[in-house]
Parts: structure tokens; sequence; C-alpha cells
């Protein structure tokens, strides 16, 4: 049996690779001196932790009619800006991909509304919103449809990057138009891929939904925000089983939907 080639060694990094490691060691530890990690407040603030979560025990169901409406128009809030995000999406990727694109500069334009859309966090978008239309469910509902169009149109428009160039080709060659191209190859090859970020902007939805009632852009999150305030921790119990039973029931049925489909 012949001799195995000896397996090669890690390459010792050269001077200026090893002070750009050095350099983010040093950064690293400079931030958590910035976040202010505390081992002895941490230590400190779990009996703390412990006391908050006995006293959400039991859950208050009484106002769980109050809640599961509530939970509801989260759940709607979620799915029509996830709905029309993906909707948008859609044409905003064509644009965004550059083998299907009518224009380079649609393309940069296109790919500068799915970047900025996406580099906002969705608190801003939904303070931005509140300032605009109101407090309530339809400034989260705008909030979501950004949020989604920043997530699904970037991965739209690399599924569509990504799709066999020989079937575009070939319709090509029979002189089909850049329309029937991406309607009948294009689309087709990348649907799996469209369907399966649509249900992943689902699932971050439901879960962005809750967070954004705390700025008033509606859903459960204002009503938890006011018992936590009032340290009413029992029906704060009961409205966080109710998100957590919302999110978990959302995420199976995504599961399902994917293994169904892929």
């Amino acid at each position: 049996m012949a001799d195995l080639p000896p397996q090669k060694r890690m390459d010792v990094p050269g001077l200026p690779r090893f002070a750009l490691y050095f350099l983010g060691i040093v950064f690293f530890i400079w931030s958590c001196n910035g976040a202010n990690l505390s081992l002895p407040d941490l230590i400190e603030g779990i009996p703390n932790m412990g006391r908050v979560l006995g006293e959400m025990s039991p859950p208050d169901f009484s106002r769980i009619s109050f809640v599961s409406k509530s939970m509801l128009v989260t759940f709607q809030m979620a799915l029509v800006g996830t709905v029309f995000g993906v909707f948008f999406s859609f044409f905003l990727a064509i644009l965004a991909t550059r083998s299907q694109t009518p224009s380079p500069i649609l393309y940069y334009m296109a790919r500068f509304v799915i970047s900025f859309c996406r580099s906002v966090p969705d608190l801003v978008w939904a303070i931005f919103f509140v300032a605009s239309v109101g407090l309530g469910t339809f400034a989260g509902t705008l909030t979501i449809m950004v949020d989604t169009i920043g997530f699904c149109g970037r991965f739209f428009a690399e599924a569509m990057e990504e799709v066999d160039d020989g079937p575009q080709e070939a319709l090509s060659t029979m002189g089909a138009g850049r329309m029937s191209i991406i309607q009948s190859a294009v689309v087709p090859s990348a649907m799996p891929s469209f369907v399966n970020s649509s249900l992943f902007a689902l699932e971050k939805a439901v879960r962005s939904s809750v967070v954004l009632g705390l700025v008033g852009a509606g859903g459960i999150g204002i009503e938890l925000k006011v018992a936590m305030d009032l340290f009413q921790y029992q029906q704060a119990g009961t409205i966080i089983l109710s998100i957590f039973v919302l999110v978990l029931c959302v995420e199976q049925l995504s599961s399902a939907i994917r293994r169904k489909i892929m």
C-alpha cells in the first residue's frame, strides 16, 4: 500500500494577516466592554428573572377571548403584509436580475430599493409609518410589506440568477419575448425557491408583528407592553404563551407546506 502523502499543516499567516487577526480580536474585546457585559450583574439578575417568571404563573386566562382576537389581528396583519410584499418583490426581483432586467439603470434602481428596504430595521419603518398614517394595524401592515420586499426581493433575484440558461436560450432562439421566457422558463424553475422564501418571510412577519405593537403599529405587542408596565405579570404570561402558540403553529404549517412542495 502506497504511503499516503503527509497532511498539509495549517499555513502560518503572514504579518499583514496576523495583524488583521490581532486587530479583530482586540476590537471584539473592546466591543465586549462597550456592550457592558457583566457576569456579576447577570448572576445578580437571575433571581429577578425567576421572580418575574414566578409571578407569571399561573397565567391569567380571564381575558383569553380578547387576547385571542388580538392574536388573530396580529396574524392577519402579518399575512396581508407578507402577501403584498411578496407580490411587489416578484416584479422588483425581475428588474434586479441581471439576465432579465430590460435596462442596467432599472437593475441598479431595483437593487437599491431592495437593499434600502432590507437595511432599515423594521422598528424604524414602523415608527415612520405610525407617524405617517397613524397608530394601528395599517402602519404595521405597511411595515411588514416593506420588510418583506427587502427580504424576498433579494432571494427572488438570486433564485432567478441561478436558473439554468438552457431553456431560456432555446425559447429565445424560437423567437420568444422576454416576458414569455420569464413566464415559461425562469419562474417555473425558480418557483420552489420563491415558495420557500415566501414561507420564511411569513414566519418572520409573524414574529415581527408582535414587536411592532410596542411602537403603536398594531398587534398583540401593545397588550404585552401594557401588561408589563402595569405589573400584570399573569396576564403577560398568557400573552407570551399565546404568542408562542401562534408562532409555533405558523412554523409547523410552513414546514408542512415546504415538505409538500419540495
